[in-house]
């Protein structure tokens, strides 16, 4: 689990903020949909976020 996750009463939740950060990241490198992006997996979309960062890095 995600440092970042958070478990209440056997759920486990994501914080508002962060989801909002990752979108809106994923969204303005790929410019896909805020639903595109919103159905993947939370794991799949944490990948993305990754791997923007790697392109991000090697053009530096």
């Amino acid at each position: 689990m995600s440092s970042q996750a958070r478990v209440s009463g056997g759920v486990t939740s994501y914080p508002s903020d962060t989801l909002y950060e990752e979108v809106a990241f994923i969204a303005y490198h790929f410019h896909w949909s805020q639903n595109d992006i919103l159905n993947l997996e939370h794991i799949t979309r944490q990948r993305w976020v990754a791997e923007i960062n790697k392109i991000n890095q090697k053009l530096l």
